[in-house]
């Protein structure tokens, strides 16, 4: 009967094709919460190839190349539009500029001098993006934040100006919209890959250590739920993992992370909806650290309550040692069902909950006498 004893994890598989997560490279962190998840994060991306500063225009050929085979800046880009101009790799790269429209360069979306131009931030290429060198110089080592009166507009609409996003001041850079998401989630794995370093040595700098200050954090997580990961992300995301820094950015892989790590599931175990686990076993030695769903009273008499600790339960059943199905029930999208047992004889079932990310499998005893 050990086949019911085992936990089945049958995780739906969400993204873009061409999108690979390599089989358990988020293990260590699944099943952790708040700061161990962050630490457990922390230690499955924080060794990466470091790349040389000379690297990173080769690189863009690959992570930052439109459909049209130009380069992909954010800054001056116009989704489902015309932009104003667009740079051919290599023979538009700075050198010099005058004006916006003259050459591309290397974007530090965490400026340089919040770090102390410090290796491996300094070339990590999930913050450095290929963007208008005019535009760069304005934005300059200046926050992120939201605008209502510029002082500056680019050609596609980023603007320049004072800071009116809730608990920030100063004069800071809004991106558009469209790219608002991509820059969160470059902020977030920063604050996971380098949560032993300082990203605070600037008094721009939206960083406490390595920390996000609180203002940044909520705007951050405004700015990733108001866009959602894009195609472009992940495939860039699958470039510099496969031919690069041969590391990932678990928010573009696991959206729902940020929630878990900045929102508000920071109490709450995180397990992904973003690998395929299908056919994996956990025994039952190692069952309880994945245990979410409880059955009370057991012993039962003409019934019993089953409750899932985290997730929505979709379906139940009650088998017999056979492993036939004695009893089925749908669920009704909460955490919390009743079983009536009213219809099946004394003895010992299992029961088999299925909720939005597991299968799992309780021994139930229905006892003698109940009537």
């Amino acid at each position: 009967m050990r086949r019911f004893w085992v936990l089945l994890v049958a995780v739906l598989w969400i993204g873009y094709t061409g999108a690979q997560v390599p089989a358990g490279y988020y293990n260590a962190a699944v099943g952790k919460s708040g700061e161990e998840l962050r630490t457990a994060l922390f230690n499955i991306i924080k060794t990466h190839t470091q790349l040389d500063y000379g690297d990173l225009w080769s690189a863009y050929y690959q992570t930052d190349k439109m459909p049209s085979g130009k380069v992909w800046d954010i800054y001056s880009d116009q989704p489902g539009g015309t932009a104003a101009y667009y740079y051919t790799f290599g023979t538009n790269q700075c050198g010099n500029y005058t004006q916006e429209g003259s050459c591309y360069n290397r974007e530090h979306t965490v400026p340089q001098s919040w770090f102390n131009d410090a290796l491996p931030m300094k070339t990590d290429l999930f913050h450095l993006y290929p963007t208008d060198g005019w535009v760069n110089n304005k934005r300059s080592n200046h926050a992120y934040g939201e605008v209502n009166a510029p002082t500056w507009t680019s050609t596609n609409g980023s603007k320049l100006g004072p800071c009116s996003y809730p608990g920030c001041s100063g004069t800071v850079f809004e991106p558009i919209d469209a790219y608002k998401g991509d820059l969160a989630r470059s902020y977030f794995y920063m604050t996971v890959c380098y949560m032993n370093k300082d990203l605070g040595q600037d008094p721009e700098s939206m960083f406490s250590g390595s920390q996000l200050v609180g203002w940044a954090q909520n705007m951050l997580v405004e700015w990733h739920n108001a866009d959602p990961v894009s195609e472009k992300e992940v495939n860039r995301n699958q470039v510099i993992f496969n031919t690069y820094q041969h590391n990932r950015n678990p928010f573009i892989d696991c959206p729902e992370l940020v929630d878990y790590l900045f929102g508000a599931r920071q109490n709450e175990p995180w397990y992904p909806t973003c690998v395929d686990w299908s056919g994996v076993e956990i025994d039952q030695y190692h069952l309880a650290q994945y245990q979410e769903c409880q059955l009370y009273p057991n012993p039962a008499g003409e019934s019993c309550w089953v409750e899932s600790n985290y997730l929505e339960i979709r379906k139940v059943e009650v088998l017999d040692f056979s492993g036939r199905v004695m009893l089925m029930m749908k669920g009704e999208g909460g955490r919390k069902c009743r079983l009536d047992l009213s219809g099946l004889s004394d003895g010992c079932y299992f029961v088999r909950v299925v909720t939005d990310r597991t299968v799992e499998t309780l021994k139930l005893v229905v006892k003698p006498s109940r009537r």
